[in-house]
């Protein structure tokens, strides 16, 4: 695995930094090389190993950045980095995952209060010493205090699509391993939950010393938490990657049932009790015959156990995708031959909300075109942020520039081999309005419309206000919520729901990892209602168009079939839906 994630998270703390420093400009520079370094396909050590001039063939990296870059590469460490933070010694993840709270108000709390860890806002805000500080207020105190207790809990789990990669490769490696017959990743990482607690592993193996011991000896644990004779524990950059080593005739069993979910584990043993069966990570056992069915775990006639196919026709089930098993009637569906034919990875084909340079993306649209090629799209929308209330950086676009990209859109898409939509994401006020004039709005081909300020309360009235403007089709983001950093609107989906249905508007699922917005748990009673979904990635960069995968996860947590996603179409269809 690369260290680009790792690279940009280091520039990412110099631009929080330098903004709790109220430097201008610099924050911005740093935060897009940042993301162009995460998406980028080449591995950032091999680029530093030319040295700066490697560096810098990154769009967005310039001579002060490339230098950085190339010396933490080489040293592991930034000595400009180290003085800032020697200037700021504070927990800036900790702090800016309280709501409200970025990185300039973290200089405000450090230089009013010495205000360096969450427990120490928490303590300031509880003796009101905080609604002291010029700007702030008895509101933003109470604000801030009722944010610190949604950001211990985000912090106790750590995003899908961080952890995810660190899952992958953990796989490759094991599957690699002699003694292992069968590997596959487990628990909540498996069911692509969008946050996570630990990268759960499970290997298949007659002789489990010999797994264990290539797994403590592998050279990407940075330490070896602990390790017994049939499971161990590793932390491989911030993530912790627990192992565990089971008999490969009980594999089926034990990866059903570390998969979970609790409540979808209930639901089967409460089916095989029904059935004079017991189920557990061992197998399915007939115990029609024991006196005492809990007096062994493996007591009775084994009918199931090897594979997860075993486990769940010894039910009288069909094998159930893990992204369903969170017990909301998938083991009822499965029984009455009613689960949905998912869609997969693979049958999206194309991106409907995409950003370029002209707003707050890294790349020209003949870039992202290339980009979207390459990956096999069929279509791309380029949809640059409007202005409006939320856009960071003031990066959003006038009606009158947005005329002018139209003009761009239309040229690149007679030279490139993809078919582009011009597009654009306007704000969703408060009122439900929408941040571009009509004008524009009828000359562009597609109109993302999300919300992006004011993001707590019901919006509801909002949302449903927003799908009835006869210019919108998609509906981004639709709740807002950025995962470990807020929770976004509530919302009544349903209402929303049967409102873009009766408009004819989409409603997205973000495949960013950080919002993956709209939730699986959300998406089922969508799809129910009747609305059309879009899988989108908001991707700053071509490389990001690769996080498709996890909005395409989250669809199938929602029972998301292929003719439920409007992206899943041909570029004809979507352009009907459209009204082209």
């Amino acid at each position: 695995m690369s260290r680009n994630a790792e690279v940009a998270g280091l520039l990412e703390e110099f631009a929080d930094l330098l903004e709790a420093r109220d430097v201008e400009y610099k924050p911005r520079t740093y935060r897009r090389a940042a993301e162009n370094i995460r998406g980028h396909p080449a591995a950032i050590e091999h680029l530093a190993a030319d040295g700066e001039s490697g560096v810098k063939e990154l769009d967005g990296v310039g001579d002060a950045i490339a230098s950085k870059v190339v010396e933490y590469v080489e040293t592991g460490g930034v000595e400009e980095l180290d003085d800032l933070r020697d200037e700021l010694p504070v927990d800036m993840a900790a702090l800016t995952s309280v709501e409200g709270v970025g990185p300039k108000t973290v200089g405000t709390l450090y230089e009013a209060l010495g205000i360096t860890t969450l427990d120490e806002l928490e303590t300031a805000a509880e003796n009101g010493e905080i609604r002291e500080i010029s700007g702030f207020g008895e509101t933003t105190e109470q604000n801030i205090l009722e944010g610190v207790a949604f950001a211990r809990e985000a912090h106790e789990r750590e995003l899908l699509g961080e952890a995810r990669p660190y899952g992958d490769r953990v796989r490759e490696f094991l599957t690699g391993v002699d003694a292992a017959t069968e590997v596959e990743l487990a628990g909540s990482i498996r069911r692509w939950r969008p946050t996570i607690g630990d990268v759960d592993v499970l290997v298949g193996s007659t002789d489990a010393d010999a797994v264990v011991d290539d797994f403590t000896g592998w050279d990407a644990a940075e330490t070896v938490i602990e390790a017994g004779e049939s499971k161990a524990s590793l932390r491989i950059d911030d993530f912790r990657v627990d192992l565990r080593v089971v008999d490969t005739d009980e594999f089926g069993a034990a990866l059903q049932y570390f998969t979970g979910s609790k409540d979808h584990n209930v639901t089967l043993r409460n089916r095989a009790i029904g059935r004079d069966l017991k189920m557990n990570e061992y197998g399915v056992f007939d115990v029609s015959e024991v006196d005492d069915p809990d007096a062994d775990q493996r007591a009775g006639h084994r009918v199931g156990g090897a594979t997860e196919d075993e486990m769940y026709a010894a039910l009288d089930l069909p094998w159930i995708p893990p992204e369903l098993r969170e017990g909301r009637g998938e083991v009822a569906a499965a029984a009455d031959g009613d689960l949905p034919a998912l869609i997969e990875d693979g049958d999206v084909r194309g991106d409907l909300h995409t950003h370029t340079e002209w707003s707050d993306g890294g790349n020209t649209i003949r870039e992202m075109a290339a980009g979207a090629a390459e990956f096999g799209h069929d279509y791309l929308a380029v949809t640059d942020h409007a202005t409006g209330p939320g856009m960071v950086g003031g990066v959003g676009l006038s009606d009158a520039e947005l005329r002018d990209q139209i003009d761009e859109i239309r040229a690149v898409d007679a030279e490139v081999d993809v078919d582009l939509f011009a597009g654009v994401e306007a704000n969703i006020g408060a009122d439900g309005s929408v941040s571009v004039g009509d004008a524009v709005l009828d000359a562009l081909d597609l109109v993302v419309a999300s919300p992006h300020a004011g993001l707590d309360g019901d919006g509801t009235d909002r949302l449903v206000t927003a799908t009835e403007h006869p210019a919108v089709d998609v509906v981004g983001h639709p709740t807002g919520r950025v995962l470990n950093q807020r929770g976004g609107l509530d919302v009544d989906i349903e209402r929303v729901a049967a409102a873009a249905a009766d408009a004819g508007v989409a409603l997205e699922i973000n495949s960013s990892p950080r919002r993956l917005d709209i939730d699986g748990s959300l998406v089922k009673p969508a799809i129910e209602t009747g609305a059309t979904i879009a899988i989108d990635t908001d991707a700053h960069q071509p490389g990001t168009l690769e996080s498709v995968r996890y909005g395409v996860h989250t669809a199938r947590r929602g029972w998301a079939e292929t003719d439920d996603v409007l992206n899943a179409r041909d570029v004809d269809s979507v352009r009907a839906f459209l009204g082209l």
